[in-house]
């Protein structure tokens, strides 16, 4: 047993390094690490539509209107489902600054043409007719106000598309965060880019808590066009939580001082811009700061924002398809790259990254970069058809060897202990032979195996003799189970079965019709060792004797036997009705 103990433990060892393999094998996403998030990247414009309309009463009464359009903040956001949901800061799309004060200094300084900056303070002027007029038209409202102001803040989505939307579609607010830093979700309004939606970008589960874990930037400097793309860089993170503050950049080469070059790239628009961790392109969090001290905020609060605004992140049809194609590129399979990209632009016609990479697709394909075709012509296996079958063989061959050694080791300890050793097979006293319980065979029949020695006057029965053997007699010692009968019938004679000759040597009787089958006897017990009736009349399985019968007589005179009209069944002299179906007996 321990040659086949060892023998299923390499076996188990086998298995377990095969069903391994395909984990080892598995691909993990290639380099450039920003396509999968650069098609949802957006450019976020907020700006503050004014009306306002000034009561000027110093002169002639008059009412001037004018519309102003106020800059809130511009940044980059990041699509996060297909319905088009948008996470960006809080400070892209909303100001602390008030935009009404901007608008009253603004409008005074036109009509009165007095010189008031142009900007979000108060401000007062030398005269003082004029100087009480603008302090009533500042906010907020009073019943003496000179100044009905309305502000309605505008959001304005430019995405990623080729060619350029000039237009781009508007969005608001679903929740805003409690601090600028903080971030906000927005939802599209009145755009439809049919039913598979926008790209999206994927979330990562947390921020790698390494030193100098490298990562990517990106985001838009301007507006989407065909001369201005998004912007990517790359940087490293430091150890640590994020904290108040968000978390911090740092080379840990020390070749570049990361903090004021993030810095830099957020003033230039990549504000709320993602930050994508290099294994498999997901994004971590979103740029905060700027100026000499470039930061990011995690994606814990990103995806708690999400969850407060009844918002869920998650792909669609177009990062399935993209994603599939953009493996294919990635591992220079450029030929089955073709249709991915195709399919792509075709559930998205303005795909950015598809387009330019479904032109190199195109130029490779077939050539000698094209791993597929190279493949192909070397009359090798496709590793786009799946993972590698050799591992699969040699594991299923090893598997198999293993069962068969293990099959031959056990019939060869099975064959070395010998028939009969285990009671099966031999002549042991359990056994189909002539031990002491066995079965005997007497006379065609079966009788039941004595429970005790045999008698010191009965032969053993010896081998059968040799020559033909009769035909077998398929009714020959067939048991019945019969009921019971009150009382205890006495024992009749019965006529020599047919075919059968009696022991006076007459030719055989007729058999009586009792509605049974042929050659069946019946009897209400098994009969006593003095061959009277039983004493019961339970019911009991007996066997035809086929050897030759002699008439049975009560007191040296032949009894006539009577039987049942209704079930066969045999009567005796004082029945008045049948024992085994109740029928009357006189009927």
């Amino acid at each position: 047993m321990r040659r086949l103990g060892t023998v299923f433990a390499l076996l188990g060892g086998v298995v377990l390094a095969v069903a391994a393999m395909p984990a080892a094998l598995a691909h993990e996403h290639p380099s450039g690490i920003t396509d999968l998030v650069t098609p949802a990247i957006v450019r976020v414009e907020a700006k503050a539509k004014v009306d306002i309309t000034l009561l000027d009463h110093i002169g002639k009464l008059q009412h001037i209107e004018r519309s102003y359009e106020v800059p809130l903040g511009s940044g980059t956001g990041t699509v996060v489902n297909p319905e088009g949901a948008i996470v960006t800061l809080t400070r892209v799309v909303q100001t602390d600054k008030d935009v009404a004060v901007h608008a009253a200094n603004k409008i005074f300084a036109e009509h009165h043409n007095v010189e008031i900056p142009d900007d979000f303070e108060r401000h007062t002027i030398k005269d003082d007719t004029l100087n009480r007029h603008l302090q009533e038209c500042y906010p907020p409202k009073k019943p003496t106000a000179t100044c009905i102001i309305d502000v309605a803040t505008e959001i304005q989505i430019f995405p990623n598309i080729t060619p350029a939307d000039e237009q781009g579609f508007k969005a608001e607010i679903v929740r805003p965060g409690s601090r600028p830093d903080g971030p906000v979700v927005l939802m599209p309004v009145g755009r439809a880019d049919g039913s598979a939606g926008l790209p999206t970008a994927p979330l990562a589960a947390k921020v790698p808590d390494k030193e100098g874990a490298p990562v990517a930037v990106a985001g838009f400097t301007g507006r989407p066009s065909a001369s201005l793309k998004e912007k990517v860089d790359i940087a490293h993170l430091r150890a640590g939580g994020a904290g108040d503050g968000g978390r911090q950049f740092k080379d840990p080469e020390g070749k570049v001082d990361e903090p004021p070059k993030v810095g830099k790239l957020i003033d230039q628009g990549l504000l709320g811009g993602p930050v994508i961790e290099d294994k498999e392109g997901k994004v971590v969090g979103l740029l905060v700061g700027g100026g000499q001290d470039g930061r990011m905020i995690g994606v814990r609060e990103i995806t708690k924002a999400l969850a407060e605004a009844g918002v869920t992140a998650r792909r669609g049809p177009i990062d399935a398809a993209f994603e599939q194609a953009l493996i294919r590129f990635h591992t220079k399979y450029y030929g089955d790259a073709v249709p991915g990209f195709q399919r792509v632009l075709d559930l998205y016609p303005g795909h950015p990254v598809a387009a330019a990479l479904l032109k190199d697709s195109q130029a490779k394909r077939g050539t000698a970069e094209d791993e597929g075709s190279r493949r192909a012509a070397a009359g090798s296996p496709d590793r786009t058809s799946g993972l590698p079958l050799w591992p699969f063989l040699v594991g299923g061959g090893v598997l198999v060897v293993a069962v068969v050694a293990g099959a031959l080791l056990y019939w060869r300890r099975g064959a070395q202990a010998g028939p009969g050793a285990d009671g099966s097979g031999g002549t042991g006293e359990r056994g189909f032979g002539t031990g002491e319980r066995g079965f005997g065979a007497e006379s065609g029949g079966i009788t039941a195996g004595s429970t005790g020695p045999r008698g010191a006057g009965a032969p053993a029965p010896g081998p059968p003799p040799a020559g033909p053997r009769p035909p077998l007699d398929e009714d020959a010692g067939a048991t019945v189970v019969v009921g019971r009968s009150f009382p205890a019938l006495p024992v009749v004679s019965s006529p020599a079965e047919p075919g059968r000759p009696s022991a006076s040597g007459q030719p055989p009787a007729p058999e009586a019709d009792t509605g049974r089958p042929p050659g069946r006897r019946v009897a209400s017990g098994p009969p006593s060792a003095t061959g009277q009736a039983p004493a019961t009349g339970q019911p009991v399985l007996v066997a035809r004797d086929p050897g030759p019968r002699a008439d049975a007589t009560a007191g040296g005179t032949a009894v006539n036997q009577k039987y049942c009209t209704a079930c066969g069944m045999r009567l005796g002299p004082a029945h008045r009705f049948c024992g085994y179906c109740g029928h009357p007996a006189e009927a």
